[in-house]
């Protein structure tokens, strides 16, 4: 029994950079990378198990050949994808589908709802979320028009902020941000706006409106995450959101801290600082950028050092 250290999958896009190499230290593929696949048994991008005896599986494989790890959950797939992303630019702007749609419209894939930590962005940065549109008569006529700038809602962040995007929620990170996106495992996305952004050869990429309009909540009503806190001896817990896909939380560790998980996995990111595990007299290297998981029946275990840390479960 022991943690399980991922491998990051990295992710080129036409709005990357290279945040995740002089933030995290990753050894990036070129200086256009916007995602690390952090935790993920998505067929897109799998992670890979780096130690013990199950080291070299893929999540996915370990998913499907070793159920007791995870409590012998009913879900065919993983059902959690953790990502970090570098917006060097303004992403398109998008909408995800629900579970229902996905399932018929795209071959079984999951629905998809995330969530995003700031985890750093430039001074005055914000991220459209959501739209002002009464009908979708409204909607369309101002996407048919292009009326964008009156269609979209901005809104302002700053580090250590949250917010929860369910699916059908018009949404877009925008240049400057770097975030730890948590989201349901799919790789679904419905292009609604890109900037008229072209590609390496000089392509509008494409859009997917008439799929967008069908899933996109209208009116947009805002999801208000209520954090609480709770300070124990030597760690901090915020509680960002419980939900029915996952719930979210910040660790923030200073000193010893004694823990202990049997019921459920965890997955662990680690954002800033370093620090211990201790399990069983076995000590495992916590630094910034590493991601792990608990699997359940994992017992006691102790967090020793000073680091933030997002964590995650179903």
């Amino acid at each position: 029994m022991q943690p399980l250290f991922l491998k990051p999958v990295f992710q080129e896009r036409i709005w990357g950079g290279n945040a995740l190499q002089k933030d995290f230290g990753y050894n990036i593929p070129t200086e256009n990378t916007g995602e690390c696949w952090a935790i993920s048994a998505h067929p897109n991008g799998p992670s890979v198990i780096e130690n013990g005896p199950y080291a070299g599986l893929t999540l996915d494989n370990l998913w499907r050949e070793h159920p007791e790890l995870f409590g012998h959950l009913e879900e065919k797939v993983f059902p959690l994808l953790t990502k970090i992303l570098d917006a060097n630019m303004d992403l398109s702007v998008q909408v995800h589908p629900d579970g229902s749609y996905a399932l018929v419209h795209e071959n079984g894939e999951l629905g998809k709802t995330e969530c995003w930590y700031i985890i750093d962005c430039k001074e005055g940065a914000d991220v459209i979320l959501g739209h002002n549109a009464k009908s979708k008569e409204e909607l369309i006529e101002q996407m048919n028009k292009g009326e964008w700038n009156k269609l979209l809602r901005r809104v302002k962040i700053k580090p250590g902020d949250f917010f929860y995007v369910p699916s059908g929620t018009i949404h877009a990170l925008c240049e400057g941000t770097l975030v730890l996106e948590t989201q349901q495992s799919s790789d679904t996305t419905y292009r609604v706006y890109d900037y008229d952004r072209r590609d390496a050869e000089g392509n509008l990429r494409a859009l997917h409106l008439e799929k967008a309009i069908e899933v996109t909540a209208v009116p947009h009503h805002d999801t208000v995450s209520i954090s609480t806190v709770e300070e124990r001896e030597n760690i901090k817990i915020t509680t960002f959101v419980h939900s029915e896909f996952f719930s979210v939380y910040k660790w923030e560790i200073q000193g010893k801290a004694l823990l202990s998980i049997d019921d459920q996995y965890l997955l662990l990111s680690v954002i800033n600082g370093e620090g211990t595990l201790i399990h069983k007299e076995e000590q495992y290297a916590l630094k910034k950028g590493k991601h792990l998981i608990l699997p359940v029946g994992f017992g006691e275990y102790e967090l020793d050092g000073d680091c933030e840390i997002i964590v995650s479960h179903t």
